[in-house]
């Protein structure tokens, strides 16, 4: 089943809802790959795609985080460089055992799974505070 963008998973900021809305194509493009049979040969190029834009998306956030002086940034860091540590094995065994159609569908589900729960949980929370700072500062 393919992750779907809908206003449940906006955060209300639109350089972080464009950057998530690309990541979830990324994930569905290597499900589309799949039902298509190519998704072996996708695979790779997800996976490179997601090391590098995770890295830039994962920089912007934490910079807004720092721009807010968000308390809960360590914790919210740590959540990222846990998720490209998990993102950097998996590239690793697709470089030790080739692309299996097993790897292919755990990429598939813990790319989407943790997307859609870290916007969710930890990128809502971060855009309610950002909305919080942003209403408080505008007060007289």
């Amino acid at each position: 089943m393919a992750y779907t963008w809908d206003s449940l998973l906006e955060s209300g900021n639109e350089i972080i809802d464009s950057q998530h809305k690309q990541l979830i194509d990324a994930v569905n493009k290597l499900l589309q790959a799949c039902r298509a049979g190519t998704g072996k040969e996708e695979l790779e190029q997800t996976l490179d795609f997601l090391l590098a834009y995770t890295e830039r998306h994962f920089a912007d956030e934490e910079a807004l985080q720092k721009e807010y002086d968000y308390p809960d940034y360590l914790r919210h860091r740590r959540t990222h460089e846990e998720f490209k540590l998990t993102i950097q094995a998996l590239a690793e065994q697709l470089r030790q055992e080739g692309p299996t159609v097993s790897l292919v569908a755990e990429v598939y589900s813990c790319m989407g799974d943790w997307l859609i729960s870290h916007i969710k949980g930890d990128d809502f929370r971060l855009a309610a505070y950002i909305q919080l700072r942003t209403t408080n500062s505008a007060l007289p």
